[in-house]
Formats: C-alpha cells, sequence, structure tokens
C-alpha cells in the first residue's frame, strides 16, 4: 500500500464544527497521481514507488523520459516524487492509480514542502540577534558583532551565525490532523499552514510518529462544595 501522495497548495480556508468549533485548514489538491515506477527489494534495496502527478496541462517529456513512461505505459508527468510502501499491504504495480482516499478524517499525515525563500538576511532576521542600543550614537544596531577569536585557533569557528540566504528550503510538518477527504474532486483539508506558497507542490503522507489525541477531560466537582 502507498504512504503518500503527491498534492498542490490551493490557498488555506476555514472549517466549522457541528459546535461551532473553527479549525485554519489548508486545501490541497493532491493527485490522482499514478505509479510511474514500482522499487523492491531484490532490485532497489528498498520498497517504494515512484508517483507521478496527473495534471490538466499535458506535460512535455524529451526522448530518455518519454522512454520511462513509454516502459510503464503511463501518460508523461512533470512532478514525479519518491514515497514508501507499507509492509505487508498489497503489490503496488506500475501503471496504479492513487487517490486521496488512501486518507481518512482524522487522520495524522506528515506534510512535505519547499519554504518560501526570503532572500539575504541580516543575523537580527535570520538569527534573531538582539543587536545593540537603538539610541542616537550608539553606531551599533544591527551589526553581527565580532566573530574572531584570539591567537588561538586565530580563525573563525565553523558554524558560527552569520548573515545569509534565508529560507527557500526543504520542510516538513508533523502530525497533521486531516479534516475533510473529498474524494471525487481530489481535496484534501489539513488543519493549519502548510509550507510553500499558493500552487507550489508538497507530499502528503501517513504521519511516521503520530501523535495520540488529547482529549478534554472535564473535572470533577469538589465534595461539600454546591
Amino acid at each position: 500500500m502507498v504512504t503518500g501522495i503527491i498534492g498542490r497548495k490551493v490557498g488555506m480556508t476555514q472549517v466549522f464544527d457541528a459546535d461551532g468549533t473553527v479549525h485554519p485548514a489548508t486545501v490541497i489538491k493532491a493527485g490522482p497521481c499514478v505509479v510511474v515506477q514500482a522499487k523492491n527489494a531484490q532490485t532497489d534495496g528498498y520498497e517504494a514507488v515512484q508517483l507521478g502527478l496527473v495534471e490538466e496541462t499535458p506535460a512535455r517529456a524529451n526522448k530518455p523520459t518519454v522512454g520511462h513512461f513509454k516502459k510503464a505505459n503511463v501518460p508523461a508527468t512533470r512532478v514525479r516524487r519518491e514515497v514508501k510502501v507499507a509492509a505487508g499491504g498489497d503489490e503496488v504495480k506500475t501503471g496504479d492509480q492513487v487517490l486521496v482516499s488512501i486518507f481518512a478524517n482524522g487522520e495524522r499525515v506528515d506534510v512535505i514542502g519547499t519554504g518560501r525563500g526570503k532572500g539575504f538576511q541580516g543575523v537580527v532576521r535570520r538569527h534573531h540577534f538582539a543587536g545593540g542600543a537603538a539610541t542616537h550614537g550608539s553606531m551599533f544596531h544591527r551589526a553581527p558583532g565580532s566573530i574572531g577569536a584570539s591567537s588561538f585557533p586565530s580563525r573563525v569557528v565553523k558554524g558560527m551565525r552569520a548573515a545569509g540566504r534565508m529560507g527557500g528550503g526543504r520542510v516538513t510538518i508533523h502530525n497533521m490532523k486531516v479534516l475533510r477527504v473529498d474524494p471525487e474532486n481530489h481535496l484534501l483539508l489539513v488543519e493549519g499552514g502548510i509550507p510553500g506558497a499558493p500552487a507550489s507542490y508538497v507530499i502528503v503522507r501517513k504521519a511516521v510518529t503520530a501523535k495520540k489525541l488529547k482529549v478534554a477531560q472535564v473535572e470533577k466537582p469538589k465534595k461539600g462544595k454546591k
């Protein structure tokens, strides 16, 4: 059984429960996906599948890629990702469809995406340095300060926090709750925000370390008090 699916972030909305509780939710258009390649322990050393996201616009492909899809007898897809296969499940073959119905309401999932890039940033924004005094004449406001050492080791130590490129990396949000599953429209609503800008691609997989659901405890009335 395939444990994940490729999706595209649509935007955010709100979901209301029957008692009026509101949940911030992110809408993900998850799938439909096709299995482009199935990997097994005998030939590849591990169990996984390569998924391709089927989109409205047909994908353009060069000759080597066309051969890759022709071998699997599936249409060419522009976005492809590799996800794991659950042990002990049904055998997955090339050409099989993977739909959003693999998830259920209330299930915990991990969402993997590319965070928003923020460009070159200083130490105050990138590493939350306090900076210097903001008074007139200080001349030390948002500078990093001294980073060198004395005669030993006479160099800047590796790993020193400094200004540089911020954001734009791979981000994984664990244990997100599935609020709604819409198989007809291939939509998945998860509670909270996910990495990336709208229309960016993400991977939604079953939670690796699922948290136990917290149940609200009602305080019992103390004896002797009415």
